[in-house]
């Protein structure tokens, strides 16, 4: 049975299968989308560093791990999302958007195809409420089923692939948005080639009992170092990747939020999938603003909420941002009045009752480093 949003928010935040591992490493816990999770461990500067460098394992199990089984499994999930499902080879994943009616965002997530069923990847804060929305406008001929006892790991950065290719061989075959069912000491994982950092890296999938004996391993090699919460905000605001609650909600649609990538382009005039006609308004000039990218003069980052100006008009408002450890200076991610986008456009955003100096700059604030198949 789901929870409700009211259940969720009023209850005692649980604990990872992890929880003892983390405070063992060091991990600072705190509140985090129903969890108790690590924000840190040797500091976020260091942690963010060394995944840039080497290799860092983060704990993302409080992401939703689903399934959706059924004869017509791929056609109902189109009738949701976006994407094209049906074509969606075995193997392979791809970013999509569940949509309201009129076009908001309920979550992003991942699609996987497994052979036996989809696998969906779902955000932790939204977990439930996306069970929920699934559950109500899937047929009843479709199973979803939440793999609440699998723990996920993120193994993230440039050393990534050799430290886990020793522990589970085959994975280094893998290229960005592929997965594959492997084996870590006789014990089947899922491992796809994606994650959240911009940098080449795992996501691992495992039961809860051998989550532990995984984590040591991994830890075991001097290449890798925890990683918290801190550290994947940081790098993903780097790597432009927005986040749900914060860069995307109900209140954004995937035109202004810069993901159109993700519906498809035999879809987009056809549809068939919720959200279509309020989607196919702003595609056609229907949106009003967009999300960009923002560079700050000085060292003083702008926090999200923080409002963005030309001259004396409010033309936008910030949603994430941060001072960048790899380019040495603020960055921030905001959604801006479209004809204020252009790259090099000066603006200020309002920090601490100032106004500081900033420009649009493009996407991704740091390059992205995937390893994309044919690379």
């Amino acid at each position: 049975m789901s929870k409700t949003e009211t259940e969720v928010e009023n209850q005692a935040p649980e604990k990872l299968p992890l929880d003892v591992w983390h405070r063992a490493q060091g991990g600072r816990m705190v509140p985090f989308a129903g969890y108790e999770m690590p924000i840190q461990y040797e500091g976020i500067k260091a942690e963010h560093d060394w995944t840039r460098s080497s290799a860092s394992l983060f704990d993302v199990s409080h992401m939703g791990q689903l399934s959706i089984t059924g004869e017509n499994a791929a056609l109902e999930l189109e009738k949701l999302l976006p994407n094209g499902i049906a074509n969606l080879g075995e193997g392979k994943m791809r970013y999509s958007l569940l949509l309201t009616e009129a076009g908001g965002i309920i979550d992003d997530l991942i699609v996987t195809n497994t052979g036996p069923h989809l696998a969906l990847v779902v955000n932790g804060a939204c977990k439930w409420e996306d069970i929920a929305h699934l559950r109500e406008h899937l047929d009843d001929s479709i199973t979803l089923t939440h793999f609440d006892d699998f723990a996920l790991l993120a193994l993230q950065g440039p050393k990534a692939a050799e430290v886990l290719e020793g522990l589970v061989p085959g994975v280094s075959e893998l290229t960005f948005m592929t997965a594959g069912l492997f084996k870590f000491n006789d014990q089947h994982v899922w491992v796809s080639r994606a994650g959240y950092t911009g940098e080449d890296g795992f996501e691992i999938s495992i039961h809860e009992s051998h989550v532990e004996d995984l984590a040591n391993a991994l830890v075991a090699d001097e290449r890798v170092k925890p990683a918290g919460l801190g550290a994947r905000d940081s790098l993903r605001l780097e790597a432009a990747l927005p986040l749900y609650g914060h860069d995307l909600s109900l209140d954004t649609d995937p035109v202004s939020a810069g993901l159109t990538f993700a519906i498809a382009k035999a879809r987009r005039e056809t549809g068939g999938y919720m959200g279509h006609a309020a989607t196919l308004s702003r595609l056609d000039g229907g949106s009003t603003q967009k999300r960009v990218g923002l560079a700050l003069d000085g060292r003083l980052p702008a926090r999200e909420g923080a409002q963005v100006f030309s001259d004396n008009s409010a033309v936008g408002t910030v949603t994430s941002g941060g001072f960048s450890p790899t380019l040495g200076y603020p960055i921030a991610m905001a959604y801006i009045d479209n004809e204020f986008t252009t790259e090099g456009t000066a603006l200020e955003i309002e920090v601490r009752g100032k106004r500081l100096p900033a420009k649009v700059v493009p996407f991704p604030f740091v390059p992205h480093k995937y390893h994309r198949k044919g690379a």
